[in-house]
């Protein structure tokens, strides 16, 4: 077979320039570059920033959803899909719940939080935690900080369901509450949180001054766990929670009453449901906690497609109990292989992407908490995260080169 030369570009030659350059340098010029080098630092971390997990690398890449730039990355450890890390505006540290075994993928296994300064990610410390840390393909509410930014949560699944407490500001581990039956830790409070039920209830966990169980108040069932299930994934408005269930029923939870109490409404019509129209995804729900809007994807499937990626974003008012928009999504298929390939999505080419590759939308969704909230989606199969006007539904930007893919999104503040 004949073989064409290679063509020489200018960046080619370039490279090649720069490569000669660097292999002949003189040792003390390479000595004075690195003297001369800097460590980067962090700007005050924005409302807008937005942690975004590689399941691949397992590391988490904090992105600058205003600018789309990579402020930061994080290493996750060994676990099987990276927890997005905590930030304290109070210490000013981020706080991530790591699992490393002594021998790559086996032999001791260590828990720990890692503590990171928020201006130079320089490790500081670590807290050690019963190596009972549960994890799965999203870990979504298999973490939590409380309000007050004392206490951290995590969540174990043998050999008992249980949660671990953490007090950040001691640097200690308190102790293990067994919650058999239940999983998920949603913070209500300082020294309070909620988890979901087996049976169909949700429990309600009040701490003492120290972080220890102090009283725990189970709910009535709100939910049946065989024909219409809940989702893990919540979202928060102060002492309230919703969940959705796979059928399109959100299910209001007040934390703040004794025994938490429930209250269900549809989130779809009937004439919707017919059409199969019905919430999926791994982490299918945002609320921003200041306008009572509720955020769910949702895709047309039939019964057992509640993990499914969806095309649209529904909103609702929390206070009305009704929708108020319809949101379409862009192509994340277009938007991950453009940016791999070189092509900008406004150009001729990158119009044929968006026009001809078929996209599927997004099964992941968060919303900053500020007053001119981002809605942040992605595909779990895509390396790239769309940025929405949350109270518009316009696509702002992607984010791009965010790994392969990944399960969860989450606000760094």
């Amino acid at each position: 077979m004949l073989r064409t030369a290679p063509r020489l570009t200018a960046t080619t030659i370039l490279a090649a320039a720069l490569t000669a350059f660097a292999l002949l340098a003189p040792a003390s010029l390479a000595l004075e570059a690195l003297e001369r080098g800097s460590v980067a630092t962090l700007p005050p971390v924005g409302e807008h920033w937005v942690w975004v997990p590689d399941i691949l690398l397992a590391h988490s890449y904090l992105y600058d959803g205003d600018s789309g730039e990579v402020m930061a990355t994080v290493d996750g450890g060994t676990t099987l899909s990276p927890k997005p890390p905590f930030f304290s505006p109070q210490r000013g540290e981020f706080y991530s719940v790591d699992i490393d075994y002594s021998r790559g993928r086996r032999g001791k296994r260590s828990d720990y939080v890692s503590i990171y300064d928020a201006v130079t990610l320089g490790v500081t410390g670590e807290i050690l935690l019963p190596t009972r840390t549960s994890e799965s393909a999203s870990s979504v509410a298999y973490a939590a900080m409380l309000d007050g930014e004392r206490f951290l949560a995590t969540f174990n699944q043998f050999p008992n369901a249980s949660v671990s407490i953490v007090d950040l500001a001691a640097r200690r581990f308190v102790e293990e509450i067994v919650i058999t039956g239940c999983a998920g830790i949603y913070p209500t409070g300082e020294r309070s949180f909620g988890t979901l039920c087996g049976n169909g209830t949700v429990l309600s966990v009040t701490l003492d001054e120290q972080g220890r169980k102090r009283d725990m108040q189970p709910s009535s069932p709100f939910f049946d766990v065989v024909s219409d299930p809940v989702m893990m994934a919540g979202g928060r408005t102060g002492e309230r929670w919703v969940f959705v269930s796979f059928a399109g029923i959100a299910h209001e939870i007040d934390f703040g009453q004794t025994p938490p109490a429930a209250t269900a409404w549809p989130l779809a019509s009937e004439g919707e449901r017919k059409a199969d129209w019905r919430p999926g995804g791994r982490q299918s729900v945002a609320l921003h906690a200041g306008t009572e809007r509720l955020y769910v994807i949702f895709h047309q499937g039939g019964s057992g497609t509640h993990k499914d990626p969806g095309p649209e974003i529904w909103a609702y008012d929390l206070s009305e109990r009704k929708r108020v928009a319809r949101f379409g999504l862009p192509n994340f298929t277009a938007a991950f292989l453009g940016a791999n390939v070189g092509v900008e999505l406004e150009s001729f080419t990158g119009w044929l992407l968006r026009t001809l590759l078929p996209d599927d939308g997004a099964d992941i969704i968060t919303v900053s908490q500020d007053g001119a909230p981002l809605l942040f989606a992605r595909n779990s199969n895509r390396g790239a995260v769309a940025v929405l006007d949350a109270r518009t539904g316009e696509h702002l930007r992607f984010l791009l080169e965010a790994g392969l893919g990944g399960m969860r999104l989450e606000m760094a503040r």
